[in-house]
């Protein structure tokens, strides 16, 4: 089963890595290559940088690719609805040890409260998600609701490239393949647009770049714009992504 008894799946138990991204494209540029992933920033508590994006969170918060948790556990401490969607089981099952809720689901497939969500999360370089950053920034154009906002973390280099990856430790032991994408400021601003986001506002703090991204309002009498809340029935058992 994907995401399962892999050097990710290791990686979420310990807490620890070193785990990377191994470029995989045979006539890819830099094929090969192996990028970083920062496990130890991600099962640790939230940094500065996770700061700034969490007090820009309007609820109910959907963080996409939530990892083990740490977004979806702040922002419940603080009484912000919230819950994460991630389709390894490894990284709901620490999300919900943290006290977050959490669902095994990929976002392409159906979600609860589609259309009514105030803030949505890509952190982490998340936007690669699928490989297809138009089609993943459009599907969440439709989870989020008239006005409601995207907060999304772009590249620190100005690249634009998709790729076919798999996640693997420092002993070689890696996982399957899958196609994934890396977007700099500039391109994930392009994206936006081109999938009908505003940018509102973009940001650095320790080397990490943001945007936030609104999906435009509708009328003042579309009952959608009225305050959501999070559902408050999770469902609990793991479903394939």
């Amino acid at each position: 089963m994907p995401w399962t008894n892999d050097p990710y799946a290791h990686a979420l138990r310990t807490g620890r890595g070193p785990l990377y991204l191994r470029r995989l494209a045979p006539r890819a540029l830099r094929a090969g290559e192996l990028l970083p992933l920062d496990v130890e920033r991600w099962c640790a508590a939230p940094d500065a940088a996770d700061t700034g994006v969490l007090l820009r969170c309007t609820g109910p918060v959907l963080d996409v690719g939530c990892g083990p948790g740490r977004l979806v556990a702040a922002l419940a401490v603080r009484g912000v609805p919230v819950l994460g969607v991630d389709v390894s089981p490894d990284a709901v099952a620490r999300t919900r040890r943290l006290g977050g809720a959490a669902l095994r689901r990929s976002v392409f497939n159906r979600l609860p409260s589609e259309g009514r969500w105030g803030t949505a999360l890509l952190m982490d370089g998340n936007v690669g998600i699928g490989g297809d950053p138009v089609a993943l920034l459009s599907r969440l154009r439709e989870l989020a609701r008239p006005g409601g906002r995207l907060l999304v973390e772009a590249a620190a280099d100005d690249v634009d490239e998709r790729l076919t990856v798999r996640v693997e430790d420092a002993h070689g032991h890696h996982g399957r393949p899958f196609p994934w994408a890396r977007l700099g400021p500039t391109a994930l601003l392009h994206t936006a647009v081109a999938t009908g986001w505003t940018l509102t506002d973009r940001w650095t703090t320790d080397n990490r770049h943001f945007l936030q991204l609104h999906r435009p309002s509708a009328g003042p009498d579309d009952p959608r714009l009225a305050p959501q809340s999070c559902p408050t029935t999770i469902p609990r058992r793991a479903t394939r992504p």
